[in-house]
């Protein structure tokens, strides 16, 4: 199975930057894992919000294929513990899923379309964390779900 960490927006900011990258690095141990910018349209800031969340959908569209399966990261999603992400990634596994993404969208959320079109909607938390802050929260969590798969001691419950 391979990860593939979507994310509308700008690269990786500085003060996230190093742990992204650290914990992109540890996940590879487990899987093989991308991260993938989507970078906004160019007129995107005198959009209208439910312009620019269309297009940014249009853009999310044309990279799926049919068999990915799409998690899409959502306030409005279901709430997960760190053991019961690792049962989640376990089953994906054991269903022979190829790719699994995991998918950020952009400062005014998801279209409905892309939420239809997800496989499963999570929230990371009830607290509403900067975008930036999220991808390496996001990293975090899929790296910890794998040592929990491995009985590693990097968790501790």
């Amino acid at each position: 199975m391979k990860i593939q960490f979507y994310t509308i927006g700008r690269e990786h900011e500085l003060y996230v930057k190093p742990g992204v990258e650290d914990f992109t690095k540890r996940i590879t141990r487990y899987y093989p894992v991308n991260w993938k910018i989507i970078v906004p349209p160019k007129n995107a800031a005198v959009l209208p919000e439910a312009e620019l969340i269309q297009k940014e959908a249009g853009l999310l569209f044309e990279l799926l294929k049919n068999d990915d399966y799409l998690i899409a990261l959502d306030e409005n999603g279901k709430l997960m513990n760190s053991p019961e992400l690792a049962a989640f990634l376990q089953t994906r596994a054991n269903e022979s899923t190829k790719q699994i993404i995991f998918l950020i969208g952009g400062a005014y959320g998801l279209h409905e379309s892309v939420l239809n079109r997800a496989n499963y909607i999570w929230s990371l938390s009830k607290l509403t964390f900067p975008h930036q802050l999220v991808r390496l929260i996001l990293a975090e969590q899929i790296y910890r779900a794998c040592t929990i798969l491995r009985n590693e001691k990097y968790h501790h419950s």
